[in-house]
C-alpha cells in the first residue's frame, strides 16, 4: 500500500492526496484572535495553549499537543467556559485519531458535540459531527461516517458557512473514496472544488484538486491523477504552502510509480522528503520515507527497501503514530516476504496485525491478514495460512455488516476484499480441497446481490419466511444443481504478482473451473493462463474483448466496430472453447436439450458462451442448452422467485421502438434525439401478434404508460434502445429508452427498475448491450440484476448491439417456442439454431442473447 497524506482545511478533514497514511492535523478549533480580547488571564492562558497546541501538532509533536490541550481543558473548565471545553475536546478527539486510538477519538468528539448542542453554537456543532465522521471513517465504519458527514453538511447549509459545506463534501468524498466508489467521491469533490473556487479560498482549492488527483489515481486514470496534482502544486508553490508542495509532491510519485516510471517516482520521493524535515513536519517525513521503500521494492531493490520502511518505523514511533508504525511493519514485512524471509516477514506482519487489533482498526487488521496469510502460503504452512486467511474474511464480512442495506456501499467495498477470498482458493487448491476452494469461490461473488435478493424476500409486504444469506455449503450447492436440473460450472480467474522486466506486476496466473453435475459429483479443473502473457503478449481479459472484437460487436449502446476475417474470428472463438470448454468438456452433459448454467466472472461475464467453437468448428450452442447466473447461490433465489410469480399476473407487455428521448452526445452539448428503430418497431408487432396482444409502439410507448403496465404484465418484451450510462449517478449504469410523457424524461433507469415490484415471469430486453453494466466482483451492476431484484425469476439480455433483421427472426423464433414448450432455455436455443441457418458465419448475428436465471 501506498502512504497517504491528507490536506485539512481549518475546521475538518478534506482530502486525502497520495494513498494509505494517516492525515496532517487540523486546526479545528482555533482561537487566534481570543488572544487580544480577553482580558482574563487564565482565559488568555488556556487560549495560548489551545494555540500552542495547534502548532506542535502541525509539526507532528502528538503528545505535546495533547499536553497544551489537557492543560487548556482544565483552565476552560476551571473558568467555565463551555465553548473553550469544546474545542480542546474536539482537538483532543483529532489527536487521538492520528494517534490511532479511535475509541478515546470518538469519546471526545461525543463529549465537545453535547457542549456545541446545550450552547446552541451549530458552527462548533457541524465541526464536531465532521470529526466524529472522519473518526468513524478512520475506523472502517463507513455508513456511520457517511451519516455524520451528511448531518454537517446539513448545519452547513442551514447556517450557510460556504467554507465549512465545501468541507463537508469534501469529507463525503473521502468517505466514498475509502469505499471504492470513485464516482460518488469525485462528484463530492468536484462540489467542493467549486465551492472554494467560488469564496477564493485558495488553500481549499489546492486540497480538492489533490483530492480529485486521488480518486483518479485510484481508478488508474493517471494521466488525469497527474494534472490534478500538477495543479495543486502549483496552488501550493503560488501561496507557499509548503505542507501541500510536499503532499502533491508525494501523490505526483505515486501516480509515477504506478505508471512503472520508478526513477520520476523516487525523484518526486525525495523532493517531499526534502521539505518534510525542511518545515520539520515528521508525519510527512515518514510517508515520503515509506513509498520511496514501496519504490525500491517495485524495482526488487529490496536491502534500500527494507532501509527506508526501518527509518520510517523510527519516526511513526518517535511520534506515536500508530497507523504509521503499522503500515511500516506491513511495508517490511512484504520486503522480507520478496527476500525469502519468511520467518521476518511473518513477525513483522505479525506486529502489525496487533497493532491493528489493538486500535481497533478493523480494515488495517483485514489487510495484514491477507499479507500474513500471503507469506504462511510462500513459507509452505498451508494450514496456518488456510486459517489466517479465513480470519481476514471474517474481519471483512463484519466491515460490509457494518454498511447495513445499503447494497451500493457493498459493491464497492467488496473490490477492495476480493485479494483475500483468491488466495485462500488457491491454498485450498495447494492442499487438495477443491470442494472447499468451490464454497470460499461461491462466497467471494454476488455476496451484495444476495443480502439485497433476501432483504427484498423478508420485506414487509413479502409471504416468504426470512431468507438465509449464508453462503451455501457443498451439500447445499449440490443440492442447487440437482434442483435447477442442470450442470453448474463456475469460473475463478487467479492473479499472482510476477517479476516482469525488473517490475513487481499482478498478472492472470490461473483459472480454476468446478462442474457441478444435476448428480452432485464435483469435478475441478484448473487452466494455466500464464503462457497467455508470456507467449502471446496477451491475458484472457483482452482475448474476450478481441473475440468480441472479430465478430465486430465490441462497441458500447450503437457503436459497432468492422467486423475482421472470418479467420480471425473462429480462431479467437476457438481459443476461448480451449481454455474454457474444453478442459471441462468430459464433464458437460452429452444430451444437447439438458441444461448448462455457467458462473462466470469478471471478463468472461462479457464472453459469448453461444458462439464459442471447438476444434471442428462447431458453436457450443449446437452442443448445449446454455444459462448464465451471477452465483449458484443467486440461482436458489431465483427459484424461489418463480415459485412466487402470482397467477394472477396474466397480461403481457410489448414495446418496440417508441418515439425517442433526447440525449447529448458529451456533457455540455446539445440533447439530441436517440436514432429511431423500425426494426424494433416491426419485432414488436410481430411478437405481439403471437402473444395475441397489442404492442405499445412509438408515443404510446411512454415511460409513465410502461411503468403502469409493468406490475401486472407475466411477460415482458422491451424492443428499443439500450444504454449503459449511470444516469442518475447512483452506481447502477443502465436505462431503456422510452417516450418521455411530460412528467418523465423517457428513461427507464436500472434505479428506477429496482425500486419497483415486478411479478414478471419473464423479461427480454432486446436491446443494445443490455447485458453490459459495471463489472465487479458482484457480478454485472446493470439492468439484470435490476431486474432480477425487482422480482423477476428469467431475464433475457444482450451482450452487444444486434441487426434489427436477425433480432426480429430471432426473438419471433423464441415466442413460437416457448408457445410449445415452457423451458426458456431450450427456445432461446431453438431459436439461436433457426436463425443460425440463415447467418452460419455470423455469430453477431444470434449469439448475443443471454438466458439469466430461471429456464422455467
Amino acid at each position: 500500500m501506498r502512504f497517504q497524506i491528507r490536506l485539512l482545511s481549518a475546521i475538518a478533514l478534506l482530502t486525502s492526496a497520495a494513498t494509505p497514511f494517516p492525515p496532517n492535523f487540523p486546526a479545528l478549533f482555533p482561537t487566534t484572535q481570543a488572544l487580544a480580547q480577553t482580558p482574563d488571564a487564565r482565559k488568555a492562558e488556556a487560549d495560548q495553549l489551545l494555540v500552542q497546541g495547534i502548532q506542535q501538532a502541525q509539526t507532528s509533536q502528538f503528545e505535546a499537543a495533547l499536553q497544551s490541550w489537557q492543560q487548556a481543558l482544565s483552565l476552560y473548565r476551571e473558568i467555565k467556559n463551555r465553548l473553550g471545553e469544546g474545542q480542546s475536546l474536539g482537538n483532543l478527539g483529532n489527536a487521538y485519531r492520528y494517534l490511532g486510538d479511535y475509541a478515546k477519538a470518538i469519546d471526545y468528539h461525543q463529549q465537545s458535540l453535547a457542549i456545541m448542542r446545550e450552547i446552541k453554537d451549530r458552527l462548533g456543532e457541524g465541526k464536531s459531527l465532521g470529526n466524529l465522521g472522519n473518526a468513524y471513517d478512520s475506523l472502517g465504519d463507513y455508513a456511520k461516517a457517511i451519516e455524520y458527514h451528511q448531518q454537517y453538511l446539513a448545519i452547513t447549509r442551514e447556517i450557510k458557512d460556504r467554507l465549512g459545506e465545501g468541507g463537508a463534501l469534501g469529507n463525503l468524498g473521502v468517505t466514498y473514496k475509502n469505499l471504492g466508489d470513485y464516482a460518488k467521491a469525485i462528484d463530492y469533490y468536484q462540489q467542493s472544488l467549486a465551492i472554494k473556487r467560488e469564496i477564493k479560498d485558495r488553500l481549499g482549492e489546492g486540497a480538492s484538486l489533490a483530492n480529485l488527483g486521488n480518486a483518479y489515481f485510484y481508478l488508474g486514470d493517471y494521466a488525469k491523477a497527474i494534472d490534478y496534482q500538477q495543479q495543486h502544486l502549483a496552488i501550493a508553490r503560488e501561496i507557499k504552502n509548503r505542507l501541500g508542495e510536499g503532499a502533491s509532491l508525494g501523490s505526483l510519485g505515486n501516480a509515477y510509480s504506478s505508471l512503472g516510471d520508478y526513477a520520476k517516482a523516487i525523484d518526486y520521493y525525495q523532493q517531499h522528503l526534502a521539505i518534510a524535515r525542511e518545515i520539520k513536519h515528521r508525519l510527512g517525513e515518514g510517508s515520503a520515507l515509506g513509498n520511496l521503500g514501496l519504490a525500491y521494492n517495485s524495482l526488487g531493490e529490496y536491502a534500500k527497501a527494507i532501509d527506508y520502511h526501518q527509518q520510517h518505523l523510527a519516526i511513526a514511533r518517535e511520534i506515536k503514530d500508530r497507523q504509521g508504525e503499522g503500515q511500516s511493519l506491513d511495508n517490511l514485512g512484504i520486503a522480507y516476504k520478496n527476500l525469502g524471509e519468511y520467518a521476518k516477514a511473518i513477525d513483522y506482519h505479525q506486529q502489525r496485525l496487533a497493532i491493528a487489533r489493538e486500535i481497533k482498526d478493523r480494515l488495517g487488521e483485514g489487510q495484514s491478514l491477507a499479507n500474513l496469510g500471503l507469506a504462511f502460503q510462500e513459507s509452505g504452512n498451508l494450514s496456518q495460512a488456510e486459517k489466517t486467511l479465513r480470519a481476514g474474511i471474517e474481519v471483512y464480512k463484519s466491515l460490509r455488516e457494518r454498511l447495513g442495506g445499503n447494497d451500493a456501499y457493498k459493491v464497492s467495498i467488496f473490490e477492495q476484499q476480493a485479494r483475500t477470498y483468491r488466495l485462500l482458493q488457491q491454498v485450498l487448491i495447494a492442499q487438495n480441497q477443491p470442494t472447499e476452494a468451490l464454497e470460499v469461490a461461491e462466497s467471494g461473488r454476488a455476496r451484495a446481490f444476495v443480502e439485497l435478493l433476501a432483504t427484498r424476500f423478508s420485506s414487509p409486504s413479502s409471504t416468504q419466511a426470512n431468507i438465509s444469506t449464508n453462503p451455501p455449503n457443498t451439500q447445499q450447492i449440490q443440492q442447487i444443481a440437482k434442483q435447477q436440473n442442470a450442470t453448474l460450472v463456475e469460473y475463478s480467474i487467479i492473479y499472482d504478482d510476477f517479476k516482469i522486466q525488473g517490475k513487481q506486476e499482478a498478472r492472470e496466473s490461473e483459472l480454476y473451473i468446478w462442474v457441478i453435475p444435476p448428480s452432485g459429483k464435483v469435478a475441478f479443473r484448473r487452466v494455466d493462463l500464464k503462457p497467455l502473457w508470456q507467449q502471446q503478449n496477451t491475458s484472457l481479459e483482452k482475448l474476450v474483448i478481441n473475440s468480441r472484437e472479430s465478430m465486430g460487436v465490441r462497441g458500447r449502446g450503437l457503436s459497432i466496430i468492422t467486423r475482421l476475417d472470418e479467420t480471425s474470428q473462429t480462431n479467437r472463438l476457438q481459443q476461448l472453447h480451449q481454455l474454457l470448454i474444453k478442459p471441462i468438456a468430459d464433464f458437460l452433459p452429452a444430451d444437447p436439450n439438458a441444461r448448462l448454467i455457467f458462473i462466470p466472472q469478471e471478463s468472461l461475464f462479457l464472453v459469448p458462451f453461444a458462439a464459442l467453437q471447438d476444434t471442428s468448428n462447431k458453436y457450443l450452442i449446437e452442443q448445449h442448452t446454455i444459462l448464465t447466473a451471477p452465483s449458484i447461490q443467486v440461482l436458489a433465489l431465483t427459484r424461489q422467485q418463480r415459485q412466487r410469480v402470482p397467477v394472477s399476473a396474466k397480461d403481457v407487455l410489448v414495446v418496440g421502438n417508441p418515439t425517442m428521448p433526447s440525449l447529448a452526445p458529451k456533457i455540455g452539448e446539445k440533447a439530441q434525439p436517440l436514432s429511431p428503430l423500425p426494426g424494433a418497431e416491426k419485432e414488436a408487432i410481430e411478437i405481439a401478434r403471437l402473444l395475441n396482444t397489442k404492442a405499445l409502439t412509438g408515443k404510446q410507448a411512454t415511460e409513465s404508460a410502461v411503468v403502469q403496465k409493468l406490475p401486472t404484465a407475466k411477460m415482458i418484451h422491451l424492443a428499443t434502445h439500450g444504454l449503459l450510462d449511470d444516469f442518475q449517478r447512483s452506481g447502477v449504469p443502465g436505462a431503456i429508452a422510452l417516450a418521455p410523457s411530460g412528467k418523465d424524461d423517457g428513461l427507464l433507469t436500472a434505479t428506477e427498475i429496482l425500486n419497483l415490484k415486478l411479478n414478471a415471469e419473464l423479461v427480454v430486453l432486446s436491446a443494445c448491450d443490455t447485458g453490459q453494466g459495471i463489472l465487479t466482483g458482484d457480478g454485472v451492476i446493470g439492468l439484470s440484476r435490476s431486474l432480477i431484484t425487482a422480482g423477476v425469476p428469467s431475464v433475457i439480455v444482450t451482450l452487444w448491439a444486434i441487426p434489427d433483421n436477425s433480432s426480429a427472426l430471432l426473438m419471433s423464433e423464441f415466442y413460437r417456442n416457448l408457445q410449445q414448450n415452457p423451458d426458456k432455455a431450450q427456445a432461446l436455443r431453438r431459436a439461436m439454431l433457426t436463425t443460425m441457418k440463415q447467418y452460419p458465419d455470423q455469430p453477431s448475428a444470434w449469439a448475443a442473447y443471454t438466458l439469466i436465471g430461471e429456464a422455467e
